[in-house]
């Protein structure tokens, strides 16, 4: 069948995107990545744009450890060993020991007594989130929460859904309060790190009411964080927004080896009981292929090199760019939401000057995510900036410059 009526709705379907100014538009393809030399962090190379070389500031590979010799190799001698790919689903032929030893590695890293790797980040929070959501359940979620959180509760279809403003802690409290009579279960869903703003989560008050309101409800309120953008990045050890609020440590942890670590996948920390729970009833675990043993020996060596004294280095020198970077904009004049996570917001608050300093930025070398209307409410405009640690202080500098030049 030519599918021609389907393929005009589609278009269509597309077209309004456009319009709006909601798609996501042609793909940058990266052809060639330059490693650092002297005092510039790595270089990259688009396609179409000839040998022009780019600062990649929408990266989150917040400490570098994707273009680091130990992580390479790390992931070539396992491919060697092992081959390209798992060739099985986990309950099949598809657990190889370098996924169980990445998972142990994660669970102590974490302090937690089992850990569980999924194909992503986002399979691993519909694969967690859906199967503990029954009719009877009620999920009280913040409303900035990742679109992967938002997609698993709308899939699970609980008994009860309460959204509360962003980090009112005071609404948060009020739902549990009203869902007690009505729910056994109760679970509470965040983000740790709120990627588009870099705000986080004061975990340590989110469980503090969490464990206020447990009594009332037979099966527990259970505190679920996404620190996908938190581990790795964020926390005197890159423990996260747990280790950032000293909070207790939540029921269960999702994290993604795609961010900070540098190479590819999710997982999950948690009690014993939880995980077996869910390597039963976990489809995007049980019915997908896990991540490459390769993946997973890289994996585990971003951990282990964290979670040493060049790790340090690594969150030091990452945290003192960050700063450079804040106090940067604001001696040029502009605004931003301070904090200690690495993604900086530059709040532009206008649609057409948005694009315009995104352009003037990528003609000048520098790569950076805008964000405008509608995809962001009107006066929330917005550049998101990324720094990573193998970025330099000239590198940062000369980001600033090129801000300090626009004329827009």
């Amino acid at each position: 069948m030519p599918l021609d009526r389907l393929t005009q709705v589609l278009r269509d379907h597309v077209d309004d995107l456009e319009n709006k100014g909601t798609a996501k538009g042609a793909e940058a393809v990266v052809t060639r990545v330059l490693p650092p030399e002297g005092n510039r962090g790595p270089r990259f190379h688009l396609e179409g744009q000839g040998s022009k070389e780019f600062i990649r500031m929408n990266s989150n590979s917040y400490l570098g450890m994707s273009l680091r010799s130990e992580v390479v190799e790390a992931e070539e001698e396992a491919t060697r060993a092992y081959g390209a790919g798992p060739g099985a689903v986990r309950f099949i032929s598809g657990t190889y020991d370098a996924h169980v030893e990445l998972e142990e590695a994660l669970a102590t890293f974490h302090g937690r007594e089992e850990g569980m790797i999924f194909s992503s980040a986002y399979a691993t929070v519909m694969g967690t989130v859906t199967p503990l959501i029954t009719k009877e359940t009620a999920v009280i979620s913040d409303e900035l929460n990742h679109n992967c959180i938002i997609n698993a509760i709308r899939l699970a279809r609980p008994g009860e859904k309460r959204v509360y403003p962003h980090l009112d802690l005071e609404a948060l409290d009020r739902y549990l309060e009203e869902c007690k009579g009505s729910c056994p279960r109760a679970l509470v869903v965040t983000d740790g790190i709120f990627s588009m703003r870099g705000d986080h989560a004061p975990m340590d008050e989110i469980m503090e009411i969490a464990g206020k309101h447990d009594p009332d409800y037979p099966e527990n309120v259970v505190v679920i964080m996404d620190d996908s953008h938190g581990v790795g990045a964020f926390g005197e050890t890159g423990r996260g927004t747990e280790e950032f609020t000293s909070s207790p440590p939540v029921d269960i942890l999702i994290g993604t080896l795609g961010k900070a670590f540098g190479v590819n996948g999710g997982y999950l920390v948690s009690n014993t009981g939880v995980i077996r729970f869910l390597r039963e009833s976990a489809p995007f675990y049980i019915y997908s292929n896990p991540i490459t043993p390769g993946e997973a020996r890289a994996a585990l060596a971003s951990l282990n090199l964290l979670d040493s004294s060049r790790g340090q280095e690594l969150l030091a020198h990452l945290r003192a760019l960050t700063r450079r970077f804040e106090e940067g904009l604001e001696k040029l004049g502009m605004e931003t939401i301070p904090g200690a996570h690495p993604v900086v917001p530059l709040m532009v608050r206008d649609t057409a000057r948005t694009r315009a300093l995104v352009e003037h930025l990528f003609q000048n070398g520098i790569l950076a995510t805008g964000l405008a209307y509608p995809v962001v409410p009107k006066g929330d405009e917005e550049i998101r900036f990324q720094i990573n640690a193998d970025h330099t202080q000239s590198d940062i500098d000369t980001a600033l410059e090129v801000l300090g030049s626009f004329q827009g």
